[in-house]
């Protein structure tokens, strides 16, 4: 047994081998991810009699390329949260943080749990570029949301309220009606110096031309509302030049967001558990590929609590002697990004009310007994993350090895 602990950090690791009983096989030693480095280690670790494995923490994306090289070679390597180490052999009052005493402490824990570690493989390279891509998603829906609330200021300057006229949901591309609406009638001088039929027609060629439906109802109350507002900046080149300028950066935006919100679903679509997922009510093409990215390989869960305090919404327990605190507010030292995507999924139960769905049922019922909203949600997100680890975790040990 010859445990290879790497404490990964940018661009260089300290490494450290060890065998049982404190047994120091090589003292730690620095590489730098270079490919001469790597071979080096490579070579290293296959000289050492008996069976090698590498351990490492999934830190950031540095880890990536030691575990993806050391796993090409054929070598046993292992990724594991950096919680787990940090928690593992904490029984001494002396505090010591650097390279070298991690590598020794990533040592120890690959011997303790030699058994129980899961090799790193190409499916997690799937999971971990599935994961890259919903935090890119999520960088440019935030990017989204500021440029249509930059849009909507600058309106409410020439055509105040344009934005709520139409609710169609966005297209494939990003291009939303109400966007496409105020690039061509910037101002509502663009409308009320024509007639009403005028417009009308103008309206109905526009429609026809961006491939929206038309409703003459809609036309009139449109060009009804744009005699009675009153507009702060006046009609003229450099006003539309800004609006110009700030609907090119949203559609932009919107059409990044468009497209990887595609390339999740499809990459997603290659991931073993993606049928049983996507079948579960509140989960779509959306919010399915997200919650998988977050969530990664079910099975490195030993049981269901595993999977709720890594979400952060395992209920909380405080206890001492006799007392015991009833409502004890949950952990939260879990994914931020996986509780945001569970809400969200929670948030589409309540709205489409399936009354055959368990989770949906519990939270009509926790709502009805008068709970707060955070209390009913999160009961919720955790009651969906139990069936979600059942309902998964059965699925794959049902696949053929």
């Amino acid at each position: 047994m010859n445990a290879v602990g790497i404490d990964v950090s940018k661009g260089k690791s300290q490494v450290v081998i060890m065998r049982p009983f404190g047994e120091i096989v090589l003292p730690p030693f620095e590489i730098k991810h270079t490919i001469t480095d790597i071979n080096t280690l490579i070579k290293c670790i296959n000289s050492i009699d008996g069976e090698s494995r590498i351990v490492m923490e999934h830190t950031g994306r540095y880890y990536e390329i030691l575990a993806h090289q050391l796993s090409d070679a054929g070598l046993f390597v292992s990724a594991i949260n950096p919680k787990l180490i940090k928690d593992f052999d904490n029984d001494s009052l002396r505090k010591v943080k650097s390279d070298k005493a991690d590598a020794f402490k990533i040592a120890r824990y690959a011997l303790d749990k030699w058994n129980n570690l899961k090799q790193y493989n190409a499916m997690d390279e799937l999971r971990n570029q599935l994961k890259t891509m919903n935090r890119q998603f999520g960088f440019y829906m935030k990017h989204k949301t500021a440029m249509k609330n930059n849009l909507i200021g600058i309106l409410d300057q020439t055509y105040p309220g344009v934005n709520t006229y139409f609710d169609s949901p966005a297209r494939s591309d990003g291009s939303q009606k109400w966007v496409d609406f105020a690039s061509t009638y910037w101002h509502v001088d663009c409308i009320r110096k024509m007639s009403q039929s005028a417009f009308i027609d103008h309206y109905q060629n526009w429609c026809k031309r961006k491939k929206y439906n038309f409703s003459q109802l809609k036309a009139k109350e449109i060009y009804g509302k744009a005699k009675e507002l009153v507009p702060v900046l006046p009609k003229d080149d450099i006003t539309k030049l800004i609006i110009k300028q700030a609907i090119e950066q949203l559609n932009i935006a919107s059409a990044t967001v468009e497209s990887l919100r595609a390339l999740m679903n499809e990459t997603a679509s290659k991931l073993p558990e993606y049928p049983v997922v996507m079948a579960m009510k509140g989960v779509g093409p959306s919010l399915g590929p997200q919650l998988m990215a977050e969530i990664g390989d079910v099975t490195r869960f030993t049981h269901k609590g595993a999977i709720t305090a890594f979400a952060g919404v395992d209920p909380g327990i405080n206890e001492s002697g006799t007392y015991s605190q009833k409502s004890v507010p949950t952990s939260k030292r879990g994914s931020a990004d996986l509780r945001k995507t569970l809400f969200q999924i929670m948030d589409v139960l309540i709205k489409t009310m399936p009354q055959d769905d368990h989770v949906y049922q519990f939270l009509d019922k926790k709502r009805a007994e008068g709970k707060p909203y955070y209390v009913y949600m999160t009961a919720g997100a955790n009651k969906f993350l139990r069936i979600y680890y059942g309902r998964v975790k059965e699925y794959l040990s049902s696949l053929p090895e």
